[in-house]
């Protein structure tokens, strides 16, 4: 309750404090001594290939390809690399393989490596420990195909390492926002006879009742940050939180409406590379505006991509004086159903007669029991510019932690960005818990929010805690 009473707040408190800090940073000399790579590849899936981890239909045809795209901030210390892939999740080993491989082309480490996905539902789930617990029980390549996304990976990081030879020098900081209308909508719903309820997913805009109520906490700014040499542009980052689907399910492999957006957007200007990132929106669908049909995808797009341009336009350049690499690791608990429970989820793996989806379900929890009881914890990392900052998230965070993490940096422009580890699955808020919020795609137990908070303010350097590196 405490974290949406202060969502307005946050956002005014914002765009006040980030022109002061821009002023100041004005006047600070630019440092030559940064350089900017930047990298792409094709992450298209074949066909045949399972979407989302456990939707029954695969992949028939191609109606758009999927890509990564990324870049890497070279300077006096270890490199600093962001990739965002248009895949559903990424989850446990294989989100270590994606880190290790880029931190390898890199020349830097594991925890200096911020890959997202942006969470389109006709798009992979890739979890290595799931895809060998499936072998294990008859299952192989059920999850993902292994040898595709081995490959995927080999050449994200090949792109990497070639691209450092073209690296541009980097003397600016960018930031822009602008308001986009009609896509962003919370699931949470209340009922004319009191129940809360989150059900109102992706495609509700069909349903009378949740097109009608209000688009509750949202963030409903899209945020660019980007980076200049002089006065020519090199790379803009976009950022908005929504789950970014219009329609999923069929068949049909897509970048759905925030890819499209973007691509629409590169062709404005080849010469700037593009990159979308999902916010935190574990809980924000387009529901209320969307009721899945194609007239609403092209709608969304056009939606986002405006204000892509809007943010651009409303862009103020600084001087980039230093980048400091922030740090903190995070511990969340496992959700204590006893449906969870290694038991239940080792005899639900090996039980030849429950459908496919429910024992890659099994699996995936397996797996990150494992992760959670080995001790490796999430890594919650930042890139603070000074005036500007990017903050990556696991997981379907919710809303709120991306408006908190303003909230503790007012000073800054905050750039969120969600789906990083994807192990937790949703990570609510303690009003959410205490809503009742329940999914089978929930792993993390109830006071995941302070363990969040701490981890921020141990990231921003508060008292107690959070490794600065600089």
């Amino acid at each position: 309750m405490y974290l949406t009473r202060l969502a307005s707040a946050v956002i005014l408190i914002a765009c006040v404090s980030v022109r002061a800090r821009a002023a100041d940073a004005s006047n600070a000399a630019a440092s030559t001594n940064y350089r900017l790579a930047t990298f792409s590849i094709d992450v298209t899936i074949p066909l045949g290939h399972r979407c989302m981890g456990i939707l029954p239909t695969k992949s028939q045809r191609v109606a758009d390809p999927l890509s990564a795209h990324g870049f890497v901030l070279l300077g006096e210390d270890l490199p600093i690399v962001l990739c965002a892939v248009d895949w559903c999740e990424i989850r446990n080993g294989a989100y270590d393989q994606w880190r290790d491989a880029l931190a390898a082309s890199a020349g830097t480490t594991r925890q200096r490596v911020l890959v997202c996905a942006l969470h389109q539902h006709d798009a992979p789930v890739i979890d290595r420990g799931a895809a060998r617990l499936l072998a294990e029980v008859g299952l192989p390549g059920e999850l993902y195909d292994e040898a595709f996304h081995d490959d995927a990976v080999h050449r994200a990081a090949t792109a990497l390492a070639d691209s450092l030879a073209s690296a541009r020098r980097m003397t600016h900081l960018g930031f822009g926002q602008a308001r986009v209308e009609q896509v962003a909508s919370n699931r949470r719903v209340v009922y004319p006879d009191g129940r809360v309820s989150f059900d109102r997913g992706s495609r509700s805009g069909a349903e009378p009742f949740h097109r009608d109520q209000p688009e509750g906490l949202i963030d409903p700014y899209l945020k660019t940050l980007s980076f200049w040499d002089g006065d020519q542009p090199l790379l803009a980052l976009h950022t908005y939180a929504t789950h970014p689907m219009s329609y999923y399910g069929r068949g049909e492999v897509s970048s759905d409406f925030v890819g499209l957006a973007r691509d629409r957007r590169q062709r404005d200007d080849f010469s700037v590379r593009q990159i979308y990132v999902s916010g935190c929106s574990g809980d924000v669908t387009a529901g209320k505006f969307n009721a899945g049909t194609p007239d609403d995808r092209f709608a969304l797009v056009d939606r986002i991509y405006r204000g892509m341009v809007a943010a651009w336009q409303e862009t103020r350049r600084v001087p980039l004086s230093h980048i400091t690499f922030r740090h903190a690791e995070l511990q969340l608990d496992f959700h204590p159903d006893p449906q969870l429970a290694p038991a239940a989820l080792e005899a639900a793996l090996h039980d030849s007669q429950r459908p496919a989806e429910q024992r890659i379900l099994a699996a995936m929890g397996l797996s990150s029991r494992q992760r959670v009881a080995a001790g490796q914890p999430i890594d919650l990392v930042g890139i603070d510019f000074g005036p500007a900052q990017i903050v990556l998230f696991p997981g379907e965070s919710f809303v709120a932690y991306q408006l908190m993490a303003q909230q503790l940096r007012p000073d800054a422009f905050v750039l969120a960005i969600g789906y990083g580890e994807c192990w937790p699955g949703y990570i609510p808020t303690d009003a959410a818990f205490a809503d009742g919020f329940h999914d089978n795609w929930l792993w993390v137990a109830p006071g995941s929010e302070q363990r969040m908070r701490q981890a921020l303010g141990r990231m921003n350097g508060e008292e107690g805690g959070g490794n600065i590196e600089h």
